[in-house]
Parts: C-alpha cells; sequence; structure tokens
C-alpha cells in the first residue's frame, strides 16, 4: 500500500447557528486501500458535500442496497450504518445538525428524513448548489467553513414562521437532551413521567418530530458511545468498550453492533480501513 495522508480539521459554526448545527469537519483523505467505510448512526443528522468526485453511498452495508452518487448528501437519523464506497480518497465537508437543525435548515421535521439518504440540493434548493460550488472554489478550510457559515445562515433566516424551534414541542427537545446527556442509559418511562406524560405518549411525539422512538434512539446513542470508544487512538478490549458504553455484557455489544453496522466487531475493525481518521 502507498503511503496514506489524512487531514481532518474540526470546527464549530457560528454562535447564532449553535441551536441548529454542532458541528463541521473538514477532510481529505488520501492513498488507503479502496474499500467501503461504514458511517455509522448517532444523534445527529448529517450532510456531506464532496469537494472531489461524487460520493457513492447506500443506505445499509452488505445488504445489497443499491449505491447511489451524490455530489453533496443529507441523511436523517438512521437505526444503521450508511456504506460509503471509495478509491482511497475522499474529501469533503461534513455538516452535523441536531434534530431542530432539520426545521431550521431544511424547513422540515427530523422525522421526514428518517432513515432517508437525500440530495442536499433536493432540501435547499438553489442555495445548495451555491454551497457546493462555494466550499469547491474555497482553498483555505476557514474559508470554506466560513462559507457554511454564511449559507446556513441564510438558510435559517429564509424559514418562515419565525423561530424555527417554537415549532417543536418543548417536551419533545427536552426529552432529546435528557437522552443525549445520559448517552441513552436511562430508562424511557423515567423521562416520561419528569414530563408528566405518559410513555406512550412520548413514544408518539418524540417519534413524529425525531424519526425514531426514544427507545430505539437511546440505543443508537449507548451504540454511539461504544463506537466513540472502539475508535478511540488506544482502544479499549471490547469487553471493556461493552461496559463502560451500558451494555449488559460483551455479547449484547456484539448483537447491537452487527445490527446498526451489519457487521460483527472484529470483522467491522479488520474492514474499516478508515479507521485511523477518526
Amino acid at each position: 500500500m502507498e503511503d496514506h495522508a489524512a487531514t481532518r480539521v474540526d470546527a464549530r459554526p457560528a454562535p447564532a447557528l449553535r441551536r441548529y448545527v454542532r458541528s463541521y469537519v473538514g477532510f481529505d483523505l488520501r492513498g488507503f486501500p479502496a474499500g467501503v467505510h461504514c458511517g455509522p448512526p448517532g444523534r445527529v443528522l448529517t450532510a456531506v458535500i464532496s469537494l472531489s468526485d461524487p460520493l457513492e453511498v447506500a443506505p445499509g452495508v452488505d445488504d445489497g442496497s443499491p449505491v447511489t452518487r451524490f455530489g453533496g448528501v443529507a441523511g436523517g437519523l438512521m437505526c444503521r450504518s450508511v456504506a460509503i464506497h471509495h478509491d482511497g480518497r475522499q474529501q469533503g465537508v461534513q455538516v452535523s445538525l441536531t434534530p431542530l437543525g432539520a426545521r431550521a435548515v431544511y424547513g422540515m421535521p427530523a422525522a421526514a428524513l428518517a432513515h432517508r439518504l437525500v440530495p442536499l440540493d433536493d432540501l435547499l434548493g438553489a442555495l445548495g448548489g451555491e454551497l457546493a460550488d462555494r466550499l469547491r472554489a474555497a482553498t483555505t478550510w476557514a474559508a470554506r467553513f466560513a462559507a457554511l457559515d454564511e449559507l446556513l445562515m441564510r438558510a435559517v433566516g429564509r424559514a418562515a414562521g419565525g423561530d424555527p424551534a417554537s415549532r417543536v414541542r418543548p417536551e419533545v427537545a427536552q426529552a432529546w437532551r435528557r437522552l443525549v446527556a445520559a448517552r441513552g442509559r436511562t430508562q424511557v418511562g423515567t423521562v416520561a413521567a419528569e414530563l408528566g406524560w405518559s410513555r406512550r405518549y412520548l413514544t408518539e411525539r418524540f417519534r413524529g418530530e425525531v424519526g425514531l422512538s426514544p427507545k430505539t434512539f437511546a440505543r443508537v446513542l449507548r451504540f454511539e458511545h461504544a463506537h466513540e470508544l472502539a475508535t478511540s487512538p488506544d482502544p479499549l478490549p471490547w469487553a471493556e468498550v461493552a461496559t463502560a458504553s451500558g451494555y449488559a455484557d460483551q455479547a449484547h455489544l456484539v448483537r447491537d453492533w452487527r445490527e446498526f453496522t451489519g457487521r460483527s466487531p472484529t470483522a467491522w475493525r479488520r474492514g474499516e480501513l478508515l479507521l485511523t481518521t477518526g
């Protein structure tokens, strides 16, 4: 294998966007073997704009899902990894939105995008094309992040009806924050009781806004924590990953890992060629 190079640049959005946009990540990966990268499910909605060739993405890993080419792609919350096919090089920018951000930036609830991959232009219209052009024309990561701030602020500003956050039930937003803070390690019934709602009513309202039930979202959060531990520079043994992220035992972790990635933890680690890039 030829020497590879991996650049990753993280940035926070402008303060006015932080209710809606969690982070920006610029990446430039070169010289890796061709393969399939598992994009894991998590707490955020992800949009990726390629700065080079179109992205080749499928909504599932090793399950026969069709591969689609995107210059820019947006996805909702998922219960499985997406498969990103690559030739050893990827260059682009990733934007992570909170569920509130779906209403603010796209003008629709996060539930409308759950389990889906959509061309970014379908959601942003002409603004999506302008965003891609600006990002590709910029010559520094700082300039790209500044362009993201400017154009995402315009997207939020054109949303009709005032503050997009006001259209989300405050109880649903509170439940989302509570589950995220606990990394999924809390009982849904406990969260519902804190809100003064029944578990069934919380489930209906939460799924209607976010796209997943609170129980499923809690499982995704627990997996997300395990995935973070497994991709750290000095990862723990799998049994310790299971314990630290709230699984009953390693077998429980393996079951969820298979469901969310389509692979066992060992097969995932062996096949994840971009693992060292974070």
